[in-house]
């Protein structure tokens, strides 16, 4: 009957059940938003990085004097201080994978624009809204992470701290051969690192628009997780001084390492080398450190082993710096770990996703002010003395307050209890 064959179902083509449809969907969001995580963390270095090894085309071309070219290597820590404290309220207002997006706009267009500058001024000015996008995304992927994998926020950090390391490696490395093969011109050698960018933005873009949240109930959700005074947390402040502290000894050893070998006798492409193996030690270590120190009620461990091998290398670059190059960079490799420590830490220190973009603003913000000088005065004590004994020692020196601070930092509490008691 015509009735009959209307109501007639095929068993071999079953509707899928509500349920799994939803599990289905929030899989793959998941899987996107870890790989725009992931990407963002690539792009994240590569403004800074990439710029290091053209900086001598860039100065000649752009008259840069030797004074604007010092404050070009402070504009960083400046930059990410300065952003990195408005990033809270503007994930308030429009939620934190938004203004991540937008971050990354900012870095693709400041990244692609700044290799058409024809002044200093131009140059110093695209740099910087480049680096306003990596600000904001510095201090709110952390509250990502926390807010929609918050049962894996330490593998979650540690993938966010590889890609940030391999990103950092990749640009240091491929920076000369990427612009020799685009014909030796250091605009389109640097201006080529806005391909990474858009690649990461568009990926970002796509989260957004296929996340219902990502508009309306991500606002939502971080306006009524309300506003601490952070400045009244004990770990808050101890944090700040461990980022700031390891901001600092990472951006001196960046900054003069290779300095260091090659005046030790060592050739100007092998201190290169070793530059690159203590940056590459950050890749697997980056991953794997977050893992184990989130399953653990707190993280002092991690900080003293870490502090050691700072101090070990330091040691070992002072005494001898040639005889043991390889050695040295390894274990000052493995000290510059401690920024994803660092990351682990402020994602488990906070109950909630606010509050972790409250304490990464705060602990990123004071840490960089604190980090600026540290390179400054490598540089001053080198120029002074002729030599690296005085400089490694201020080197292995900060690792002190470091070690200290961070015991304070890797005990188990919660900012929020801490500015409730206050």
């Amino acid at each position: 009957m015509p009735t009959a064959e209307k109501t007639t179902q095929h068993p071999e083509t079953p509707a899928l059940p509500e349920p799994a449809r939803t599990e289905g969907r929030a899989r793959l969001l998941g899987t996107l938003l870890a790989l725009a995580v992931a990407l963002a963390a690539v792009n994240l270095r590569p403004v800074v990085t990439s710029l290091g090894p053209l900086l001598g085309e860039v100065r000649t071309d752009l008259h840069m004097s030797a004074t604007v070219a010092g404050l070009l290597a402070a504009v960083p820590s400046l930059c990410f201080a300065l952003f990195g404290f408005a990033a809270p309220g503007l994930a308030r207002r429009f939620g934190p994978t938004l203004v991540v997006t937008a971050g990354m706009g900012a870095v693709t267009a400041g990244v692609a624009a700044r290799s058409f500058a024809a002044s200093t001024g131009a140059f110093l000015l695209l740099t910087a809204v480049a680096l306003a996008g990596v600000a904001v995304a510095n201090v709110l992927i952390p509250v990502v992470i926390k807010r929609y994998f918050p049962q894996r926020v330490g593998p979650m950090i540690g993938l966010y701290a590889m890609a940030l390391s391999l990103g950092t490696a990749l640009a240091a490395a491929v920076s000369v051969p990427l612009t020799n093969a685009l014909g030796g011109g250091w605009r389109l050698g640097l201006g080529s690192w806005a391909v990474l960018g858009a690649v990461g933005l568009l990926i970002w873009v796509a989260t957004v628009l296929l996340r219902r949240d990502g508009r309306g109930g991500e606002q939502q959700g971080a306006a009524a997780e309300g506003r601490l005074r952070i400045a009244r947390s004990g770990t808050a402040w101890a944090l700040a001084g461990f980022f700031g502290c390891q901001a600092g000894g990472a951006y001196a050893t960046m900054g003069w390492i290779s300095q260091i070998y090659q005046d030790s006798g060592i050739s100007a492409g092998a201190s290169g080398v070793l530059l690159a193996v203590v940056m590459a030690v950050g890749v697997p270590v980056s991953f794997v450190l977050p893992n184990l120190a989130a399953r653990r009620a707190d993280q002092r461990l991690f900080v003293v082993v870490l502090a050691l091998c700072g101090i070990a290398g330091y040691l070992g670059l002072a005494l001898a710096p040639a005889g043991g190059a390889w050695l040295w960079a390894l274990l000052v490799g493995l000290s510059n770990c401690a920024f994803p420590l660092t990351l682990t830490m402020i994602g488990l220190r906070a109950r909630t996703s606010g509050g972790v973009a409250q304490l990464s603003a705060f602990a990123q913000g004071v840490g960089y002010l604190i980090s600026i000088p540290c390179p400054i005065v490598v540089g001053v004590l080198y120029q002074g003395t002729g030599g690296w004994y005085l400089p490694l020692a201020f080197m292995g020196a900060l690792l002190v307050p470091q070690l200290l601070i961070g015991l304070r930092a890797a005990r188990n509490r919660f900012v929020e209890d801490e500015v409730a008691a206050a």
